[in-house]
């Protein structure tokens, strides 16, 4: 059994962030669960454009607001608690937060801890890395 407190974590290696976000990756490759799971905190007023090229993520808002606009398609989601997205498709996407965002993520496959987002807002596959 794996139990970790986010409380504990925010301090640690395990807490990646940049001037836009923080992202304390709670469980990661090398637990072996087959995913990696993340809160992260998007700052109020920020903009971030991303497309997992290499691994498919879902993401449940616990707080905040914000929206989301796929580019394929233009379409504009509202983000608040509650609501959840998955991108099935790689899809890459605009992710703004009016407020501080507060979202549960999941990525498959799972991330190592080690990933930057890469200039077109991806990360490098797994065996990149290594």
């Amino acid at each position: 059994m794996i139990v970790r407190d986010l409380n504990e974590l925010k301090n640690t290696d395990k807490a990646v962030s940049d001037a836009n976000w923080t992202s304390v990756r709670m469980l990661l490759a090398d637990d072996g669960m087959g995913f990696s799971f993340h809160i992260t905190y998007l700052y109020a007023g920020s903009e971030h454009v991303f497309e997992y090229k290499n691994h498919f993520e879902s993401v449940f808002c616990i707080s905040g607001k914000g929206s989301i606009t796929d580019h394929a398609t233009g379409e504009t989601h509202e983000i608040k608690p509650g609501v959840m997205y998955a991108l099935n498709e790689h899809d890459r996407h605009t992710l703004r937060a009016e407020d501080e965002l507060v979202m549960a993520c999941v990525f498959n496959p799972p991330v190592t801890g080690t990933e930057v987002h890469r200039e077109d807002g991806s990360y490098a596959p797994a065996e990149e890395l290594a």
